[in-house]
């Protein structure tokens, strides 16, 4: 019988990969081929034939080691982060502006709401569908293979993009108070920033991160499901 694994070593031996990634590439590629040559023994085929048509089933081993190369390539961790939250977290995000800058287009304004002495703007429609982005984010970097802390902050991106919009406004406050020469009061700023946090970071990050929570609760029960019939 062929010794697979060999002889698919000395096919790809220029394959230039790492050393474990290499050797699983080899070891799925050997078992492929001795499932192909046993089915071509239970056929009935001489055992020289079945080694035959089996390789004859790579027509090009050089073409095959360029694919593996470029399809183990778009792997890389820069590709994955990107995948798995870079563009779901930034679809995240442009679908809520979207939709937010479309229902205030429509007339749906956001409400001042009391809340401990102090006045709050929520805008109830727009809260209403966060968790729906959120669960899309989450959704498209489970898909991509993302874990569960990169599919959280997936689903939480557009909560974290507002964040960052708003602690920018003390560095930019300091230039624009070296541009002009006048002090810039910070504290009238930091009860701002307190106020329109609470109605635009904190309750968008809690409806976005129930969105992808339920997500993640519904995608790994279908994955659980799916196992279980399987087996």
């Amino acid at each position: 019988m062929a010794d697979w694994q060999k002889l698919v070593r000395q096919r790809l031996s220029n394959l230039a990969l790492e050393g474990a990634e290499k050797d699983e590439v080899h070891a799925e590629l050997a078992a492929h081929l001795e499932e192909s040559y046993e089915a071509f023994c239970k056929e009935g085929l001489p055992e020289k034939e079945a080694v035959h048509r089996t390789f004859e089933q790579v027509a090009d081993w050089r073409d095959l080691q360029r694919r593996i190369f470029i399809a183990k390539r778009s792997g890389h961790p820069m590709q994955k982060r990107a995948q798995q939250l870079w563009i779901p977290g930034f679809l995240t995000l442009i679908l809520s502006m979207v939709f937010l800058v479309t229902l205030q287009r429509l007339g749906f304004n956001a409400r001042i709401v009391s809340w401990r002495d102090s006045d709050v703007l929520l805008h109830a429609p727009w809260l209403v569908s966060l968790p729906f982005f959120g669960a899309l984010g989450a959704y498209i970097s489970s898909r991509a293979g993302g874990s569960r802390g990169t599919v959280v902050l997936a689903s939480i991106f557009p909560a974290l993009a507002l964040t960052l919009a708003f602690l920018l406004m003390f560095p930019i406050g300091l230039i624009l108070e070296w541009i002009i020469g006048r002090r810039v009061d910070f504290s009238t700023a930091a009860t701002a920033l307190l106020r329109d946090g609470i109605g635009w970071i904190l309750v968008p990050g809690a409806a976005l991160l129930a969105g992808g929570f339920m997500a993640q609760f519904l995608f790994l029960r279908r994955l659980d499901f799916r196992g279980t019939v399987r087996h």
